[in-house]
């Protein structure tokens, strides 16, 4: 009897392989899938570009956001533009302000906007529909009909008619996305909350007397984590949109101060005059982030997909 050795090896191998992603668990195989998604690699290495930019890159200039440079407001078009010389590696505004350190401003607050709204949307929105759905009977029926009423109510409108009545401010920016971007999540997680609430671990853990709030906390929460780290991640980019959105109307933050929106309406008004740079780099830094969120919500979104392990 003659043994193929390339075989048996061949064999082998596979064998270990399937030892391998059998002995892993659900968090560290999504974690090895989501580390062989290029796309989604490239796109989480970049935004960390991007936030070490924001962070870090006033370091190597010598101008502030708000510092006006006098000897830049004669000719826009040549004193203006880009120049490692003056310390304006972006050129400045019409306004004689540089543009490099409003970009970063900008990254800033767009960032802070998207992030903390994100996060005031995942806690308020898990916590609010794993309670509905794991009370359930008219409880869940009084939280949901709430929901669908705050839903019925356009989102833009109230955001701003908050900034006309109450002022452009970064603060009121977050109360006003936060009051709102709750309500998708909520609805999301209670349908993943009927769908444990009768599984056997809830039942051991009803058994044993663990009060609810427990179950919800430690057993209804944390399985639902993957469909809410996906959904974080698509959701901030549509925060900054959102945030952009009201600065380019002018209903922003204020100035000095100033986002990827405001620049993008600056930039936009003034490209006629031939300062491409003004609307370039701010639309640049915005397009670029978002399809790094964008990338790294699918790759997450495919990490953690139970059909795809």
């Amino acid at each position: 009897m003659v043994v193929d050795h390339k075989k048996v090896q061949q064999l082998a191998d596979n064998l270990s392989a399937a030892e391998e992603i059998e002995g892993r668990s659900l968090w560290q195989d999504a974690r090895h899938r989501f580390f062989k998604n290029k796309a989604a690699m490239v796109s989480l290495v970049v935004l960390t570009l991007i936030v070490l930019f924001s962070l870090f890159g006033n370091l190597i200039s010598p101008w502030n956001y708000e510092d006006i440079d006098w000897d830049a407001m004669g000719d826009i078009q040549t004193l203006g533009s880009p120049s490692i010389e003056t310390g304006h590696y972006f050129g400045t505004d019409d306004l004689g302000r540089d543009l490099y350190a409003r970009v970063i401003q900008g990254t800033q607050i767009s960032l802070m906007v998207g992030l903390i709204g994100s996060l005031i949307a995942v806690v308020v929105g898990t916590l609010y529909g794993a309670t509905a759905g794991y009370l359930g009977g008219r409880i869940d029926g009084f939280m949901m009909r709430l929901v669908d009423i705050l839903l019925a109510i356009p989102f833009m409108f109230v955001l701003i008619l908050l900034m006309v009545m109450f002022g452009r401010s970064i603060y009121m920016i977050f109360i006003g996305i936060g009051l709102l971007s709750w309500l998708e999540m909520s609805r999301i997680i209670r349908g993943q909350t009927l769908s444990l609430k009768n599984k056997e671990f809830i039942e051991a853990a009803i058994a044993t007397g663990v009060k609810p709030l427990k179950i919800i906390t430690r057993h209804i929460v944390p399985n639902v984590l993957g469909i809410v780290v996906v959904y974080a991640t698509l959701l901030v980019p549509g925060m900054i949109m959102t945030e952009s959105f009201i600065s380019f109307l002018g209903l922003g933050v204020q100035e000095p101060q100033t986002s990827w929106g405001a620049l993008i309406n600056e930039g936009a008004k003034t490209i006629q005059h031939g300062t491409l740079w003004q609307l370039m780099f701010p639309l640049a830094f915005f397009i670029v982030t978002l399809l790094s969120f964008f990338f790294i919500g699918d790759g997450l979104r495919d990490a953690l997909d139970p059909k795809d392990r």
